[in-house]
């Protein structure tokens, strides 16, 4: 999603951040980097734009009043952008928000690169952006080099390693209203201090694109059948299966969604139509996301989500059956004899 082979990195500036509730301190820097090393800016790029080439997920930057100018982050990236306040004083406030914003005793203290970015390239559009990241894992590496026809050996602890940025969010100047078009990872954990990043420092939302809506359906899909059917029908694994591969395809093979047509050409039964729709429903209220009953299918999300669509038949530890489609070539029996269960497959040749 996010291409940087034209880009640039044209301004940095370096401070540090420890953890408030620890009685840490920031650190700032008094004025930006000046980068002299052609090769540095390079290394700099690849450390910091690197882990959002995967990223598919676009968020917003909000505020739960409505009013985005109370989003910290927001205010001063957007002066900054519209020329009221200079680079490196916009990089001092965000700094000083992030230290607020460490209020779980176990964030660790770290590095904050905050960096200004041209010609990054995103959904398209060729824009500006300013990326904030954070390094809090630091290595010990082994330097081996020659000297006086013989080598030697060196290390250096407390390194960062370029390959594993910890923290990081791209803001890119695009969208201003609805709260800039905004990227973002968090590699280091996933346990409730790692919140921190995208709720109490960023403030996003995810935006209710059409990616994050087929993506959500697909998941309401997977759950409605998996579980929810067995409240009203009895349906054996093999039905289910069906009815799940039956729902991945029209997801891939039509550009858009619509519920009733989907609803009468996957599900068919007006009962199961009619818990269906209340299951949507339920979900939308439950994650507080908006589903629309009609929107273009994104194929990202498509094949992103297709992963939870198993279609595999488990029986007992002996046979895995991968059932891909035509149900009715598969017939379910019980052996009085052997007094097991039994699958009878039908097919016109085997490879």
């Amino acid at each position: 999603m996010l291409s940087f082979f034209e880009a640039s990195l044209t301004q940095l500036a370096i401070h540090r951040v420890g953890n408030k509730t620890l009685d840490e301190h920031y650190i700032l820097s008094e004025q930006p980097l000046h980068l002299q090393d052609e090769l540095l800016p390079k290394l700099l790029m690849q450390y910091f734009l690197t882990p959002f080439e995967k990223v598919s997920e676009v968020y917003r930057l909000a505020h739960s009043s409505g009013d985005l100018e109370l989003n910290e982050l927001y205010h001063f990236v957007r002066l900054f952008f519209e020329g009221e306040i200079d680079f490196h004083t916009m990089s001092q406030q965000v700094t000083k928000h992030l230290y607020e914003s460490s209020n779980h005793p176990k964030i660790k203290a770290g590095e904050v690169y905050v960096a200004q970015f041209d010609q990054v390239q995103l959904e398209g559009e060729v824009l500006r952006g300013i990326g904030i990241f954070k390094s809090e894992t630091k290595e010990t590496y082994l330097k081996v080099y020659p000297e006086q026809g013989a080598f030697k050996i060196d290390y250096e602890e407390e390194a960062i390693n370029i390959h594993k940025l910890d923290k990081g969010c791209l803001i890119v100047e695009s969208e201003k209203e609805e709260g800039y078009k905004v990227l973002a990872v968090d590699q280091t954990n996933r346990q409730n201090e790692a919140v921190y990043w995208k709720d109490d420092f960023m403030g996003v939302v995810v935006r209710n694109d059409s990616f994050h809506q087929t993506g959500n359906l697909m998941q309401v899909c997977k759950t409605f059948v998996s579980e929810k059917l067995d409240e009203a029908f009895e349906m054996e694994r093999a039905d289910k299966i069906d009815l799940l591969n039956r729902s991945a395809a029209y997801f891939k093979e039509k550009e858009v969604f619509q519920l009733d047509e989907f609803s009468e050409e996957v599900l068919g039964n007006p009962e199961a139509i009619t818990m269906f729709k209340d299951y949507k429903t339920s979900f939308e209220d439950l994650h507080d996301v908006a589903i629309g009953d009609s929107f273009e299918i994104s194929n990202q999300a498509v094949k992103k989500e297709s992963k939870i669509f198993k279609s595999i038949l488990k029986l007992d530890k002996n046979f895995h059956i991968y059932i891909h489609g035509k149900r009715e070539y598969i017939e379910k029996g019980f052996d009085e004899e052997k007094g097991k269960s039994y699958y009878k497959l039908y097919f016109d040749q085997e490879s």
